[in-house]
């Protein structure tokens, strides 16, 4: 891999860190936060079908069924999603700031309704450390999204640009559309609008069996826009609006397929919306203001209506309380207003580059059957400061503080019309220590708290005990500066005071789980243009019940790595070969799954004729060999053998 990175100077002040590679992955290495990027180009080449799947080459982080929206999650070092809930909490999903996703939806997926056409990169931060400018109670890691600017196809300069891209794949019929209309109508203002229909019919798996409830149509669309002013430019506003639809007829209820009948069928409408209003200020000359104002807000509704007649217990005692959970409306509306200011500074022999601000956080949801309603309001201040004492010890204290304001519809009934306050003070220290060789070291620790949440309403004492972790964190890296890079992390988590998951009787929460894991990346790039990308994760898992008996982590991700033989002819043609291979492990009900290996062959041609200048052609083989397997925490099979062609073009 070749790459450089360094800090630009200028006579009118500090410009920020700029970092240039070839490969596809850039791994790390010059930072103690185990961070993951994905940019535009692996965005394309992957030709992901949903969110979860541009990310699950990220180690440490596993798939709840990631080839549809529905009934699929994100889960990073064993937290997340998980076959019962589509989130715990613990991972943090941010769209251009905004933060995303419900609270616990019993057997219905809610993080990821949105399609992967709309973003030019993803960031995976892997753990606590790195986290405290985001959010608060990250144990699993944060995923952030940002999406495509008009800029990023004009170039800057004034002028109409337009993008349709067209995808098929065979496992499912497939088909995608994605068409971008990008404006400048001078330097300082820009225009972007991305519609982007998919739709895909029910695919099946390695053994030629059905994979129920994969079938979906996703329309998404993307406006967005911004104005720079000022002498120099250094003032901006930035507007966007992001919605993503889905429409369900007559599928099940449980979303995860882990229940058979017994919920029944329902007609499903979900549908996600995130305004954005972004005002910045960067000041020429001025190293100690880089302003940052984010308001956002972010919405998702899922309005479900029962099937008559689809449930095995209709007709029992118990299919009232079914027939109250498939009739429901579930809403969530999140306003997020955050001010960050960016001062680098020197004192002494010790530079800063200092990030510090504050949020307000409002989330409103709906009272519905097995999830109370209510309000969530939260002001949060935090400092992350990045101190570097000459070239080669950079040290990162972090700081979160955050008070919390929570209470239950007013005409509910007892408990869940509660009202409680919760604050927590947060934070943790990471140092890294890089030689003359190209070796670093690095470690660091950290402490978060998850405050209750409106979903615990019912249970008093969730309310007034917020969720702990602690982490621990220490690896090496090595960078060669044009050929080699490589990176290794230990980690060791621990969660207690625990409301999120209950041991075997309901009534009983478990008292801890100790989580520990080594996650290892690296890449070797030839001026030849062979190259090959290499990760692993390795971890092991215990929960502790109340009574003290261990037992292994029910969301225990299993032992995986995943290696890419490529080859770049030029800037014309680009081969790879992924191979990824998993231990066996457990499913989301617990029972164990076999270990598995599945290949994928990619190939992106970018022709640089003249005559056919923004044309874009790729195509890739997934599951060659048409494997049958169920990933470790998957709640059903994974696709079997799936082709893929995708055309581009940019005019």
């Amino acid at each position: 891999m070749a790459s450089m990175v360094w800090a630009q100077e200028q006579d009118d002040g500090f410009l920020g860190t700029l970092e240039l590679g070839e490969s596809k992955r850039e791994i790390q290495t010059g930072t103690a936060v185990p961070v993951t990027n994905i940019d535009q180009e692996e965005i394309n080449d992957r030709q992901a079908n949903t969110v979860a799947e541009l990310i699950d080459s990220v180690p440490g982080v596993t798939l709840v069924n990631g080839s549809t929206p529905q009934g699929s999650g994100i889960n990073i070092r064993g937290y997340g999603a998980n076959g019962t809930f589509g989130t715990d909490q613990k991972v943090l999903i941010l769209v251009d700031g905004a933060t995303t996703g419900a609270e616990e939806l019993y057997r219905i997926g809610n993080q990821l309704f949105t399609d992967p056409q709309l973003y030019k990169s993803v960031s995976v931060i892997r753990g606590t450390v790195g986290s405290f400018e985001y959010g608060s109670g990250v144990v699993g890691g944060v995923v952030q999204l940002e999406t495509k600017d008009a800029s990023d196809f004009t170039g800057g300069e004034p002028g109409f640009r337009f993008r349709q891209t067209l995808e098929g794949y065979s496992n499912g019929n497939g088909f995608a559309s994605s068409s971008i209309l990008a404006w400048q109508p001078n330097r300082q203002t820009e225009f972007l609008f991305n519609y982007t229909y998919r739709d895909q019919d029910d695919q099946k798996d390695g053994n030629g069996d059905t994979i129920g409830n994969s079938a979906f149509t996703l329309p998404s669309l993307l406006a967005k826009g911004k104005y720079s002013f000022g002498d120099n430019l250094e003032h901006s506003i930035t507007a966007s609006w992001n919605q993503s639809t889905s429409e369900e007829r007559d599928v099940p209820y449980d979303s995860f397929g882990t229940t058979a009948d017994a919920f029944g069928n329902v007609d499903r409408d979900i549908e996600t919306r995130i305004a954005v209003l972004r005002y910045q200020y960067r000041p020429a000359g001025n190293d100690l203001v880089d302003l940052d104002v984010n308001l956002s807000y972010s919405e998702q509704s899922i309005d479900s209506s029962y099937v008559p007649g689809s449930s095995s217990l209709e007709g029992t005692p118990f299919f009232p309380g079914i027939r109250a959970l498939a009739d429901a409306t579930h809403n969530y509306e999140t306003t997020k207003l955050t001010i960050k200011n960016s001062a680098y500074f020197q004192t002494g022999a010790a530079s800063h580059d200092l990030r510090f601000g504050v949020e307000f956080i409002e989330r409103e949801r709906l009272d519905a059957p097995s999830a109370p309603g209510g309000t969530d309001r939260r002001v949060a201040l935090f400092a992350v400061d990045d101190i570097q004492f000459g070239d080669q010890l950079t040290a990162t204290p972090a700081l979160r503080y955050e008070t919390q304001d929570i209470k239950g519809n007013g005409d509910a009934a007892a408990p869940f019309n509660g009202s409680y306050d919760n604050d927590a003070l947060m934070g943790g220290l990471s140092a890294r220590y890089e030689f003359a060789s190209g070796f670093a070291v690095f470690a660091g620790g950290a402490y978060t708290e998850s405050l209750p949440i409106i979903d615990d309403l019912g249970t008093p004492l969730y309310m007034t005990q917020p969720e702990k972790s602690r982490t621990w964190e220490a690896g090496i890296s090595y960078d060669s500066g044009d050929v080699v890079r490589a990176k290794i992390n230990v980690y060791s988590t621990d969660l207690w005071d625990i409301t999120s998951y209950v041991s075997g009787t309901p009534s009983l929460p478990l008292s801890k789980v100790e989580t520990e894991g080594v996650e290892i990346e690296a890449s070797y790039a030839h001026a030849t243009g062979f190259y090959v990308d290499f990760n692993a994760n390795i971890v092991s898992a215990t929960e502790f019940s109340a009574a003290g008996i261990g037992s292994p982590w029910r969301n225990e991700p299993t032992d995986s790595a995943r290696i890419t033989l490529g080859k770049r002819f030029g800037e014309t043609l680009d081969v790879s070969w992924e191979i990824f291979g998993a231990k066996s492990g457990l499913d989301s009900s617990g029972d164990p799954v076999a270990g598995y290996g599945v290949n994928t062959l990619r190939a992106t041609y970018l022709p640089q004729e003249a005559a056919l200048a923004g044309f874009e052609l790729r195509a890739g083989i997934e599951n060659i060999f048409d494997k049958a397997y169920q990933p470790n925490l998957s709640t059903r099979n994974s696709p079997g053998r799936n082709f893929k062609l995708t055309v581009a073009k940019t005019f």
